[in-house]
């Protein structure tokens, strides 16, 4: 399957690292116009180092305003990846007000106010387009100190669905990736623990947990016109963890 988005140009929010990171020089490999997104400016300048060509901008998600206008500046967007995101465990009884916005300001109103600027240029032009919201498992399935985790991500994936129902007559695509654990950097140093991760890995028919790739892969194959009649998906990339 040959995906080519020359003549395209994409927003990966999150993009100094881990998945975003990954997703966004893919893009740049496969032909796109890449805009990285991100809060912290010395990732995204070591991937701009990587990826010569790569557009960046620093901005807090969580700062509506601030956001709308950083995505309003970089020009029309064809192709859409909501990757950014943040986590904080906290058992249900010990849940503080501060953490829960703190958490539904990036996870949930800062893919809503991103995917808002995007749709409506999309919908100015008239030409259609394809968002990947970036959830996960945890949507689907309930996990000890993951309460704002699982209910915000629980949040993105009907967001993607609404989304995908009112925007479809404009010919805007809008699905979403739910992935297991994924081995970034970060995952293998959270997961490298046999006692933490055994009895995961236990519940994953695949025995394994998801390379990089395996997410990346799926994400631009919803991006790309192969995925011209998906819409209102939310794509579990777990390995069958959500089939026991």
């Amino acid at each position: 399957m040959n995906i080519n988005f020359q003549g395209k140009r994409a927003l990966v929010t999150g993009a100094g690292q881990g998945l975003g990171r990954a997703i966004a020089k893919k893009l740049a490999e496969c032909g796109a116009e890449v805009v990285a997104l991100s809060r912290t400016k010395e990732h995204l300048e070591s991937l701009a180092s990587e990826v010569p060509g790569i557009k960046t901008v620093s901005v807090d998600l969580s700062d509506w305003p601030a956001t709308a206008a950083a995505v309003e500046s970089v020009g029309p967007i064809h192709l859409l990846v909501n990757n950014a995101a943040q986590t904080s465990l906290q058992k249900f009884l010990d849940i503080t007000p501060d953490n829960l916005d703190r958490l539904f300001n990036i996870n949930v109103k800062g893919s809503i106010n991103v995917a808002q600027v995007v749709a409506k240029g999309m919908v100015a032009r008239k030409e259609g387009g394809a968002i990947v919201n970036m959830s996960s498992k945890a949507s689907q399935t309930a996990l000890p100190d993951h309460t704002a985790y699982c209910s915000m991500k629980a949040a993105l994936d009907m967001v993607t669905k609404v989304m995908a129902l009112e925007l479809g007559q404009h010919k805007i695509r809008v699905n979403a990736v739910n992935p297991t654990v994924v081995m970034t950097e970060m995952g293998i140093l959270a997961w490298s623990d046999p006692e933490k991760a055994n009895p995961v890995l236990n519940r994953i028919p695949l025995g394994n947990f998801a390379d990089v790739d395996d997410v990346v892969n799926a994400v631009l194959y919803l991006l790309s016109d192969q995925a011209k009649f998906i819409t209102g998906v939310t794509l579990p990339v777990d390995g069958g963890y959500l089939a026991g």
